[in-house]
């Protein structure tokens, strides 16, 4: 009887003390996630993009407000330093500006043709000399330029490309196709990045590449890459020997066909070689010939990084990230020569900033620490992002996700939430699990063969095998609807993008939809944050291995 009674009271206890804690955590949540509000994105948006800030560059004044920025934002909240009472991460860089030749020359047996620079072809050289000259060097067609084992894939097969010029094919044999078993189908694997076609070039032996752009296969257009084209170059400075490229060089679709008649080639023809196990290598019996002068110097840009520790497992960590810069002061379009990023990338550090003002605003702090990442040089090639997981904080196998935002557009609250890079990692059934509660549902990416997931710096995480998710409303606009949302994001795209246009407006901008995805994603980070989880990749996912 005695026994009895003493259970009965012990489950009362309970009965009584579960609801009580159960409450207290939903209000102590709710309380933290209403601190995310318009008026804070607004005023961080605001500043962040304004004229004061030069275009946020790295290693100029505009670095070193946008970082005193930070730290006192970062203050402010109530973020604890990294290391030794710093909120900053050194991440040494090396600017290069180089001055190509007017014109590319290419050399056959019996004809010459001449490229213009910037309307044929852009070039760049990141090696620290003052001068490069490319001489009569040979040109090889290696189609994708890709080995991928897992596809039983490798264009460099039966090629010779060392010290030789290797010309390939912007994407992955993949694009267009609906054979989702066939490199993802439409999707761009990173085999199809020109991230990926310097590297493997470089592994090959090459003394340097050609990328023929094409604007649908790239998923951007030529201005995209011949507007920055004159500016300097940041690279990370690395003492080691590593062999570099010569050359990286983009070569327009219509150069490229120029090219390959000349050499008794049909472009289309050999595009569509190029797709199937059909494909050889060609020599196309040409020699290029550029020269590329070259100033550099060397500098030190900034991560800013700023902790949540967690109180029982501090050891382990989720990684919210957002780049604080953008591309500086250009020439003057309009009367205006300031490139002020507001939406790449001022709305996502807007968004950050109020995730981790939500979690510092938590009475009951997570049991896993959080750490908020603001990267340099992102725009460079995710050099901040990739100097960290080079150099990280917490060790990666413990570090447990990453979530990054980037190009958070302005026009209101979405019914979508689009995963970028959809199907890679286990972190997408985490936001399969919350889009009801918030009302959203998820959507794929729509436009996948751009490869958006790895144009960010969660692609760096990914890279080094950190599940990372890029997810954000993006079409579906409650008010407009979805062809209105996409019409939109297709018009922001063209005439903003990396532009001087891209300026905070007051008048048309409406921010509530960055309210409502740092809304869904400190809810995501908070579940993980209280886990005992580790997402994992995917089966088909290039990452995995």
């Amino acid at each position: 009887m005695k026994t009895t009674t003493n259970i009965n009271f012990r489950l009362s206890i309970i009965f009584i003390i579960f609801p009580i804690v159960f409450f207290y955590s939903c209000s102590d949540f709710k309380n933290a996630e209403e601190t995310i509000n318009v008026l804070d994105v607004e005023r961080i948006v605001k500043e962040f993009s304004s004229d004061d800030f030069q275009g946020r560059k790295p290693l100029t004044l505009g670095e070193e407000k946008a970082v005193d920025y930070l730290i006192n934002e970062y203050k402010r909240i109530g973020l604890e330093p990294f290391q030794n009472g710093s909120f900053i991460q050194e991440v040494p860089l090396v600017e290069i500006k180089n001055t190509i030749s007017e014109r590319m020359k290419i050399n056959m047996w019996n004809a010459s043709i001449e490229f213009k620079y910037l309307d044929d072809f852009i070039a760049n050289s990141d090696l620290l000399v003052e001068e490069t000259k490319i001489r009569n060097s040979s040109m090889v067609f290696v189609g994708y330029g890709i080995v991928a084992p897992e596809y039983n894939w490798n264009d460099y097969k039966d090629a010779n490309v060392k010290g030789k010029i290797a010309v390939v094919l912007i994407n992955d044999p993949g694009f267009g196709s609906e054979d989702s078993t066939f490199f993802k189908g439409n999707e761009m694997t990173y085999y199809g990045r020109w991230t990926y076609k310097f590297e493997e070039a470089e592994r090959q032996g090459a003394k340097g590449i050609i990328i023929i752009h094409e604007r649908e296969t790239a998923g951007y257009p030529w201005s995209v890459i011949a507007n920055g084209a004159d500016q300097s170059r940041l690279y990370l400075d690395s003492d080691n020997n590593e062999p570099k490229l010569t050359l990286k060089a983009w070569m327009t679709g219509n150069a490229a066909k120029e090219l390959f008649s000349m050499a008794g080639f049909n472009y289309n023809d050999l595009k569509e070689k190029s797709g199937t196990t059909e494909f050889k290598p060609i020599n196309i019996r040409a020699r290029l010939n550029l020269k590329i002068k070259s100033t550099y110097k060397k500098g030190i840009s900034k991560n800013v990084i700023g902790l949540i520790p967690g109180t029982k497992k501090a050891d382990e960590v989720i990684v919210y990230s957002s780049h604080w810069d953008h591309l500086g002061i250009g020439p003057i379009v309009n009367g205006d020569s300031i490139y002020n990023g507001a939406v790449d990338n001022s709305t996502s550090m807007a968004w950050m900033l109020e995730i981790a003002e939500a979690f510092a605003n938590l009475k009951k702090k997570p049991a896993r620490s959080i750490m908020f990442l603001s990267t340099s040089s992102e725009e460079e090639g995710l050099l901040g992002s990739e100097y960290y997981l080079r150099n990280p904080i917490f060790p990666l196998n413990k570090t447990v996700a990453n979530i990054n935002n980037d190009l958070m557009l302005p026009f209101g609250p979405y019914r979508d939430i689009t995963i970028m890079g959809y199907g890679q990692s286990e972190l997408d059934d985490y936001v399969l699990k919350f889009a009801k509660e918030y009302d959203r549902y998820v959507l794929p990416d729509p436009n996948p063969q751009t490869g958006m997931y790895f144009r960010g710096d969660q692609f760096s995480f990914a890279k080094y095998g950190v599940p990372a998710l890029y997810a954000k409303g993006s079409y579906d606009n409650i008010e407009f609807g979805k062809e209105w949302g996409i019409k939109k994001e297709k018009d922001w795209l063209s005439n903003n993008y990396h532009k001087q246009t891209d300026q905070y407006d007051s008048g048309t901008w409406n921010l509530e939809g960055i309210v409502d995805d740092a809304k869904f994603l400190f809810r995501m980070g908070y579940e993980l944050s209280n886990s005992n989880d580790f997402p994992k990749w995917k089966e088909g996912s290039e990452f995995k291995r």
